[in-house]
């Protein structure tokens, strides 16, 4: 039995398909780890949900952004953008089912000495924190009332990069909620005191001053355990004792990445034709 963790994917499911059979995963005794953004800017974000969804126990896949950017799209708290592809998944016979699943799905996914999760941790969140905060949303977008939380995030403490940027315990409601979230799925760069640069997308040298990579914070009270994430495609695959990040840009033409976790042996399939 063998664990892959799979970076972004992003709607990429040829390349998904070729890294699949270039790792020689068999469902019957592997697991494949994915670190979110299943779906948008790649052609075929339909195929992609489509696959994972049918994989059951040999996945598991947490949310990234793009995931509930679409899930705010299908619940009409906005209008796809310009650069969105997710067209294909909103107008599926079998649109309603997969949204459900995707609500379903977790932020984090702890396991084996490994935390499972899309873009970062806030430097005061443990293992065992960050698990419990995860819940909380997870609550929410398992919920009847998860509109009216995907309205405050994506319009208010999301997109808009408006709404608390450090955590602390007193917050409550949806300011509480949507720090969570906004760490979990759009964390880069953040301040030592966990004041979170949501708009960076840049390479780490370059970040404004006073941020830092959220893994660089000194003292960081999760560094006890191995985090898998993506999201910083600017970063690349950046590996270190204790680190995974697998967004390698595929989708801007560099590969999409898959690590066997038992050993650290790296996996790629390139991507020639950027979008």
């Amino acid at each position: 039995m063998a664990t892959f963790a799979i970076g972004d994917v992003q709607g990429c499911f040829s390349a998904l398909l070729r890294l699949i059979e270039q790792i020689r995963f068999d469902p019957s005794r592997d697991r494949l780890w994915f670190v979110g953004d299943l779906v948008n800017r790649g052609p075929d974000s339909l195929s992609v949900l489509r696959y994972i969804k049918g994989l059951g126990s040999a996945a598991v896949t947490v949310l990234g952004n793009h995931d509930l950017h679409l899930l705010a799209i299908a619940a009409d708290i906005t209008k796809p953008g310009r650069k969105d592809t997710v067209q294909d998944v909103l107008q599926a016979p079998d649109r309603d089912e997969l949204m459900t699943w995707l609500r379903h799905q977790p932020l984090v996914y702890v396991a084996d000495g490994h935390i499972l999760l899309h873009a970062g941790l806030l430097p005061q969140w443990t293992v065992a924190q960050t698990q419990q905060l995860a819940r909380e949303v997870e609550a929410v977008l398992r919920s009847p009332r998860y509109p009216e939380f995907l309205g405050y995030l994506y319009e208010v403490g999301y997109r808009e990069n408006s709404g608390p940027r450090r955590w602390t315990d007193s917050l409550t409601g949806h300011e509480r909620l949507g720090v969570i979230a906004n760490a979990l799925t759009k964390l880069r760069v953040c301040s030592t005191e966990g004041d979170m640069g949501l708009s960076y997308k840049g390479a780490p040298h370059a970040a404004p001053p006073g941020l830092i990579p959220w893994f660089h914070v000194p003292d960081r009270k999760s560094a006890e355990v191995t985090v898998v994430c993506g999201h910083w495609a600017a970063l690349g695959l950046h590996i270190l004792d204790n680190l995974l990040v697998l967004d390698s840009g595929y989708i801007w033409g560099q590969q999409l990445t898959a690590v066997r976790l038992e050993d650290r042996q790296v996996f790629q399939v390139s991507n020639r034709e950027p979008a």
